[in-house]
């Protein structure tokens, strides 16, 4: 059964842009994951500050591989150290619900925190349809 993690990131107004091109400098690290299956980054429209990085996964076990992973590593120990070099430590692993998970550090990946707050949701798909081929 496919699972669904949705890292829910608080991001000010301010970083928005930042936070894209930062995900889209890294384009194709998670692709390349056994059990990947989908990632989609959705930006607020109105009413939040809350950017949602939806990813699928073939099992929950596919995820904890690529969690514990190098290039989840890799990509989030970098913004791990711009927030302590910042002076940041923590701030962007905040909020309820993250459960020690290891996600966000602001997702600065280099450059310091974009985000101020990070969660993340698991579901499991009970059902899906989609594009016919």
């Amino acid at each position: 059964m496919s699972v669904v993690k949705i890292n829910v990131l608080t991001v000010p107004a301010e970083m928005r842009a930042e936070l894209e091109k930062r995900f889209a400098s890294r384009a194709g690290m998670v692709e390349s994951a056994d059990g990947f299956e989908w990632f989609e980054l959705l930006r607020p429209v109105e009413g939040t500050e809350r950017y949602l990085v939806y990813t699928r996964w073939r099992s929950e076990e596919d995820f904890q591989k690529w969690q514990q992973g190098e290039a989840f590593r890799r990509g989030h120990a970098q913004a791990a150290q711009a927030a302590a070099a910042s002076g940041n430590q923590g701030r962007g692993n905040q909020g309820p619900g993250n459960q020690g998970q290891g996600h966000g550090h602001g997702h600065g990946h280099g450059q310091g925190p974009a985000a101020s707050g990070s969660e993340l949701w698991s579901f499991e798909v009970a059902e899906s349809t989609g594009p016919k081929a």
